[in-house]
C-alpha cells in the first residue's frame, strides 16, 4: 500500500523556521510530480510549491523567496524548508503526489499525506 507520511511540523515564533519532510513508500514504479499544499481553517487548500513532472518547481507567491522545496535523488521524498515564517502561514501543510505503480500505468494515481500543524505564534 502506497503512503505519504509527513513531519516536521510544528509550533515556531514568527520570523523563524521549519523544515517539513515527505516520504513516500510502498510499491512505487516512478513518481511524476510531488510537492507540498497548505490548508488554513476555514480556507480552500492551496499550492505552496511543487516539482512538476518535467522536473520544474512552481511556488505560490507567497512562498517565493522564503520557502525551498527540495527532494533526495530516489525522487520518493521531498521536503520543504520554510523560512521568515509570517502567522499567515499557519495551517495544514499536505504533501502530495502523483505516482504509478507499474511500468504500463498511463495515468499516475494522486496521493494525499495525512497533513501535519505548522502554527506561527509568538
Amino acid at each position: 500500500q502506497v503512503q505519504l507520511v509527513e513531519s516536521g511540523g510544528g509550533l515556531v515564533q514568527p520570523g523563524g523556521s521549519l523544515r517539513l519532510s515527505c516520504a513516500a513508500s510502498g510499491s512505487i514504479f516512478s513518481t511524476s510530480a510531488m510537492g507540498w499544499y497548505r490548508q488554513a481553517p476555514g480556507k480552500q487548500r492551496e499550492l505552496v510549491a511543487r516539482f512538476t513532472s518535467t522536473g520544474s518547481t512552481n511556488y505560490a507567491d507567497s512562498a517565493k523567496g522564503r520557502f525551498t522545496i527540495s527532494r533526495d535523488n530516489t525522487e520518493n521524498t521531498v521536503y520543504l524548508q520554510m523560512n521568515s515564517l509570517k502567522p499567515e502561514d499557519t495551517a495544514v501543510y499536505y504533501c502530495n503526489a502523483r505516482m504509478r505503480l507499474a511500468p504500463g500505468q498511463m495515468n499516475p494515481y494522486n496521493y494525499w499525506g495525512q497533513g501535519t500543524q505548522v502554527t506561527v505564534s509568538s
